[in-house]
């Protein structure tokens, strides 16, 4: 999966470049399609890769993580 992150980032960040130094009529569709590669398949497929084995209660702001959180800033402060 990681592979395929890279290559498609390396393919949009390419796209990108090449629409901003080649001087072509449609060096501005380089650079869109780079974009919205870039946008709505990059950064979806690294969000799923890197959270995929989380749980996501771990990182939600409820009542035991709040007084998880207090109880060791207390700790924390008494050093």
């Amino acid at each position: 999966m990681k592979y395929l992150i890279l290559i498609i980032s390396i393919a949009t960040l390419t796209s990108i470049i090449l629409g901003f130094t080649l001087d072509v009529d449609y060096s501005q569709k380089l650079i869109g399609f780079g974009v919205l590669g870039l946008f709505f398949i990059t950064f979806p497929l690294f969000s799923y890769h890197r959270w995929k084995d989380k749980k996501v209660e771990d990182y939600m702001l409820n009542k035991e993580n709040l007084d998880k959180m207090r109880k060791r800033e207390g700790d924390t402060r008494k050093l």
